[in-house]
């Protein structure tokens, strides 16, 4: 039996949620992984232990240094090219590449609608037909929490940050897409009653 320790550096920090699709074979090593807004990689320790073709992009330079380093430690000379940094507005990839797109905490920090918008149309166009995509978000859904409206989609949380909330509107436009299947039903957490997480699985229809 394998310990608490040895489990951890197998799975590494990986979001808990995203280990619930794993444990449910929802994914294998042919798959090509992205993860858009991947920081210092917690969620890709997992699929590079496992022989899974991994890129990940982030806008910060040091956490794009900082998962170069812990892939080398990984897996033997991989290839640094698979990290880099760059913006989802724009991501730097041909489209339909990824059997799966993981984005996790990314969304919330888009400072408009269109912008919004904007990201989830390249994270969409980087999904490969039955390719997966999954998505964790702030949000108001299903929640009753003291949230201050600041503009169209962004609102003052209670640690006071500002956010961008998925609303039922943005839900519905998504469910109303003619790209995705839902996989799961949409599930919403309270974090210590100071924000809302949703977390997003969809696959791609094709």
């Amino acid at each position: 039996m394998l310990s608490p320790e040895q489990i951890n550096r197998y799975l590494g920090n990986v979001d808990l949620y995203l280990l619930d699709q794993i444990l449910k074979g929802r994914f294998n090593p042919d798959m090509k992984v992205l993860d858009a807004g991947c920081g210092e990689g917690r969620n890709l320790s997992y699929f590079l232990r496992n022989g899974y073709h991994v890129e990940g992009i982030d806008r910060n330079e040091d956490a794009i240094r900082m998962i170069k380093f812990v892939a080398r430690l990984t897996v033997t000379n991989y290839p640094e090219e698979h990290f880099q940094i760059g913006d989802l507005l724009q991501l730097p990839y041909p489209g339909d590449q990824f059997q799966l797109v993981i984005c996790n905490a990314v969304l919330h920090f888009a400072e408009s609608e269109d912008e919004f918008w904007q990201m989830w149309k390249e994270l969409t166009r980087m999904v490969a037909p039955d390719g997966y995509l999954f998505v964790r978000t702030a949000s108001v859904l299903g929640l009753d929490l003291p949230v201050k409206k600041q503009d169209v989609g962004r609102y003052w949380l209670p640690d006071g940050s500002l956010r961008f909330l998925l609303d039922r509107s943005h839900w519905d436009t998504i469910l109303a897409s003619e790209n995705w299947e839902l996989v799961e039903p949409l599930k919403v957490v309270s974090v210590d009653e100071q924000r809302g997480m949703s977390t997003i699985v969809l696959q791609k229809k094709a």
